[in-house]
């Protein structure tokens, strides 16, 4: 039955569905994971980096965390030509309203400017769905930290703690049970850490198929976006008990 409904995203089944949005979706569920956790003094993004092939030049620059301005940053599940398309249109209009109003962009109205484009995408045809789930952590003077959740549908949601990618049910069920409202940043680094180990697909978590960004309030009150080094993200690993430490070669 859905064959005759799935050739245009302009068209319903007599269901309600949109079945080209939700091809897109389950495109997204072959992706590696990203987990993002919203803490009282900080966001926490972590996502795995699918590792195709060990003759791979790892890129020295990060594939899933991106920043979009000083105060907001993403993580990526999916299509990552599709996500770089996005993600400049988002530094664009950051910078626009920046330049406008001399002041940085609220936290939710950027996600909403983006979502509004992701939204077209899926109402005018000859045009396909951006294959592509964000997690957006920021930091804005109306509402503090903040975390949101988009698919491409143009839908978007703010969250507590949030999965998207692969195997992102179970980890929303790990969150469910082991997220509190007053967790902090470090515990949340630590629970991250715990459910992306629980739920990839690899056996072991290496900071080489791992990244792991923050945003939070430096001493002076300004907005910082951190990415952890590969050899910091190592020792996180270890001192949380989610990988054993390297043995020493003598």
């Amino acid at each position: 039955m859905s064959r005759r409904y799935d050739s245009r995203t302009t068209i319903f089944s007599p269901e309600g569905r949109l079945y080209q949005v939700e091809y897109a979706m389950e495109a997204i569920g072959n992706a590696g994971s990203a987990i993002g956790i919203l803490s009282k003094d900080g966001v926490v993004l972590v996502g795995e980096k699918k590792v195709t092939s060990k003759l791979l030049q790892t890129s020295t620059s990060t594939e899933k965390m991106y920043k979009i301005d000083d105060h907001v940053a993403v993580a990526v599940a999916g299509i990552m030509s599709d996500a770089n398309i996005l993600i400049n249109t988002a530094r664009i209009q950051a910078q626009r309203y920046t330049f406008a109003y001399q002041e940085p962009m609220p936290v939710e109205q950027l996600v909403q400017s983006l979502c509004d484009t992701k939204q077209g995408y899926t109402q005018f045809g000859g045009l396909r769905p951006f294959g592509v789930s964000f997690l957006f952590a920021g930091w804005d003077k109306n509402y503090g930290f903040q975390l949101y959740m988009s698919d491409p549908s143009g839908n978007y949601a703010g969250w507590k703690a949030a999965a998207i990618g692969a195997n992102n049910q179970a980890a929303r069920s790990m969150l469910k049970q082991d997220y509190r409202d007053e967790i902090t940043r470090e515990e949340a680094v630590q629970l991250a850490l715990k459910v992306l180990s629980k739920t990839m697909d690899s056996t072991s978590l290496t900071s080489e198929k791992l990244e792991l960004a923050e945003v939070f309030l430096s001493p002076s009150g300004n907005v910082k976006y951190q990415i952890c080094p590969p050899n910091a993200l190592s020792k996180l690993l270890v001192k949380f008990g989610v990988t054993q430490p390297a043995a020493e070669t003598s």
